[in-house]
């Protein structure tokens, strides 16, 4: 078979054909009168061997030794071929992602473009200072990518760079909501932590709907942040979390605080008053779980408080009992 009979059976170019020629890759088995080469079968299969090692990644002096050397073993060739691979899948992978949000930034032209890349260089520093500044400019005059913004707070563990991020994901009106969410299920509990305080940060309904969902996470930390974030934005749902933490003294202070602000709304008084007077019971809870919650109804208005109070003031234990009087005098001086 001549060459470009070979050429147009095996879909390789007679040009190609001609190097594989000059690198000793394949031979002609002969010529024509007329010299041009001649290709046998065995020939033509040698082609279709290299054609499938290559399609492989193998370089075409791998190739060769591969197809020349009885003793070539393909094990350690193949596996590195499966690590270059992996790496170059990564790297496009990266530049696949970088150019995804270089394209949600909408930029107008290439000045902003470049700021846009210098963004996401800055995010990804392994400097905190880098990344801070990054964080609080994203947005004043550049674009922020939100999705890269949420990947960057949910890695940050720099209080202050979090802090930075936050803010910015905030700056970005709540677009990053979805990918938060994402992140309140991570295996991973630091990941979950960060999410749920970014979504703290968030005013609009998709967060508060997204935080009351967080109530119910089984991460006792994710539920507390969503208690207290839940807290200041008055909704009720958040009651029964804010007072276990008073029992269980995790933030207790800030979980009061919360309950006071709800305590404002008198549609709620007497529920937060009930819950935490029910939680007094000696036999169920011990006596610095009820000294705290004593003191919480302290920014608790009502007559469910006052009796409670009143009740508690002659409690067995002196110091609730003091505690109890103190509010009391407290509220009468008002």
């Amino acid at each position: 078979m001549l060459i470009g009979d070979v050429a147009r059976r095996s879909g390789v170019s007679a040009r190609m054909l001609r190097h594989y020629e000059s690198l000793g890759l394949v031979r002609p088995t002969g010529r024509t009168g007329s010299g041009y080469r001649r290709y046998s079968d065995e020939d033509i299969r040698r082609i279709f061997h290299i054609e499938s090692l290559r399609s492989l990644g193998l370089s075409l002096r791998d190739v060769g030794r591969a197809l020349d050397d009885p003793g070539f073993a393909p094990a350690e060739l193949v596996d590195d071929l499966i690590r270059r691979t992996r790496e170059r899948i990564a790297a496009e992978t990266e530049l696949l992602t970088r150019l995804r949000r270089i394209d949600a930034a909408e930029p107008a032209g290439w000045e902003e473009v470049l700021r846009v890349v210098a963004l996401l260089q800055a995010l990804e520093s392994k400097s905190p200072g880098a990344r801070q500044r990054a964080a609080l400019s994203a947005g004043e005059d550049t674009p922020a990518p939100v999705e890269a913004l949420v990947e960057a707070v949910l890695g940050e563990s720099d209080p202050n760079v979090a802090g930075a991020l936050r803010w910015a994901l905030a700056q970005a009106g709540g677009e990053g909501t979805a990918l938060l969410a994402e992140g309140l299920h991570s295996p991973a509990a630091e990941v979950r932590e960060r999410a749920v305080r970014s979504l703290a940060e968030l005013p609009d309904g998709t967060a508060t709907a997204l935080l009351r969902d967080a109530l119910g996470n089984a991460d006792a930390v994710v539920r507390r942040y969503a208690a207290l974030a839940l807290g200041a934005r008055g909704v009720a749902d958040a009651v029964p979390t804010l007072i276990d933490m008073i029992v269980e003294a995790v933030n207790d202070a800030d979980a009061a605080d919360a309950l006071g602000a709800l305590a404002s709304d008198p549609a709620l008084t007497d529920r937060i008053a009930t819950g935490l007077v029910d939680r007094l019971a000696p036999d169920t809870v011990g006596p610095d779980a009820r000294r705290r919650l004593t003191q919480a109804l302290a920014d608790v208005p009502g007559g469910t408080t006052s009796r409670a109070l009143e009740e508690l003031s002659q409690d067995e234990d002196r110091a609730v009992a003091l505690t109890a009087t103190y509010i009391l005098k407290l509220r009468n001086t008002r």
